[in-house]
């Protein structure tokens, strides 16, 4: 029988997924439909997103990460933004049932650790832990086999694709600007304007921030943040960070932003951010990758600043935030510059690892006939 929506077989049915080998391509390739064990969840993907972080470790060639021996790539269906509906269920599922529309954590964590009891699975230290799209299989296929304890309830407000931006870059984004505690107590500097500075800068105005400014170097992506209506300012970067941080002043005051962000992850990015913040200002660092090199007297101590260093969010400040997103009627897909079917695949990475103007996502239900 071929899969259908609304009409599987488990463990029979066949499915698409899609598999990086590490030299720059997307391959697609037939599996069987999983079936749910004990405390796991089917889900129907709805929108699966591409991650900077896929295209940096995985796609082009695969790299080791942060608590994995060797590569972190498993040779897996990729894919760690997903975000569906529940089509079956395994014994002793109590939360969660078929129809059911949910974010998928992208992270499995032991649930017995310190970080996993505070709701960081991204930073479990048990060998267990797995990664979705990394060591288990991900998003980009039809159906995902889904531990039932890391699926967030996805609000009726909100759309698959906006559920897969909320699985990754705008949970890393919100929990960026949690810890600096943007309010409307000052402005917010957003450096990057990539899928992730882009979440930055919706959440930060969803957040209250007085005035939000952004710095890209690339003119396309400034174009893109610029109609989204989202951002006060878009700025080009000037040769060395004071010159950046006095174009930012231009446009805020003498005094610069009280919260900054750095979403590039490169050494430039960072030092923008921590020369544009103001006296007493807050600066978070959530971009992956590249070197921290700052002066520290005048930049750091007598600015007073505070640096704060953010990898992803919990899973409880995921689910906040999908509330939140609703109440103030903010729509993660409208950074969305480009959607592909997963037959697709392969040009879907290609843009998102070259020129994309914003997040690319793929589709899986546009071919199952939803």
């Amino acid at each position: 029988m071929s899969v259908t929506r609304g009409e599987i077989a488990v463990g029979t049915d066949v499915m698409t997924g899609v598999y990086l080998p590490g030299d720059s391509t997307a391959l697609l390739r037939e599996l069987p439909v999983p079936v749910p064990g004990q405390g796991q969840v089917l889900i129907e993907v709805g929108a699966s997103g591409i991650c900077g972080s896929d295209i940096g470790y995985i796609y082009h060639e695969h790299k080791g990460h942060r608590g994995v021996d060797g590569p972190a790539y498993r040779g897996v269906v990729a894919g760690h933004e997903p975000s569906g509906r529940i089509v079956a269920t395994g014994p002793g599922c109590r939360r969660f049932g078929p129809g059911d529309r949910v974010i998928v954590y992208h992270i499995a964590g032991c649930g017995l650790c310190d970080n996993c009891r505070r709701g960081y699975f991204i930073s479990c230290s048990a060998p267990q832990r797995e990664s979705y799209g990394w060591q288990r299989d991900g998003g980009h296929a039809h159906y995902l086999l889904a531990e039932e304890s890391t699926c967030v309830p996805l609000p009726d407000e909100l759309s698959y694709v906006d559920g897969a931006l909320i699985a990754c870059g705008f949970g890393t984004a919100y929990e960026g600007l949690r810890r600096i505690g943007v309010s409307g107590d000052g402005d917010l500097l957003v450096v990057g304007l990539g899928p992730v500075g882009l979440a930055a800068g919706m959440i930060g105005k969803g957040l209250g921030a007085r005035r939000v400014v952004g710095v890209e170097v690339s003119p396309q992506r400034r174009a893109w943040a610029d109609g989204l209506g989202v951002f006060d300012a878009t700025l080009a970067p000037e040769t060395g960070a004071e010159a950046t941080a006095a174009l930012v002043g231009d446009v805020l005051g003498a005094p610069g932003a009280l919260t900054t962000i750095d979403c590039s992850g490169s050494r430039a990015g960072r030092s923008t951010a921590i020369a544009a913040a103001a006296e007493w200002g807050r600066v978070s660092l959530v971009g992956e990758g590249g070197t921290l090199e700052t002066e520290v007297s005048d930049a750091l101590l007598h600015k007073q600043l505070t640096l704060y260093a953010s990898w992803v969010t919990s899973l409880p400040a995921m689910a906040e935030l999908a509330v939140h997103l609703a109440c103030w009627g903010l729509r993660p897909e409208r950074v969305v510059s480009d959607r592909f079917p997963l037959a697709k695949a392969d040009e879907a990475y290609r843009l998102a690892a070259g020129a994309s103007r914003g997040k690319v996502v793929l589709l899986p239900s546009e071919e199952s006939g939803s």
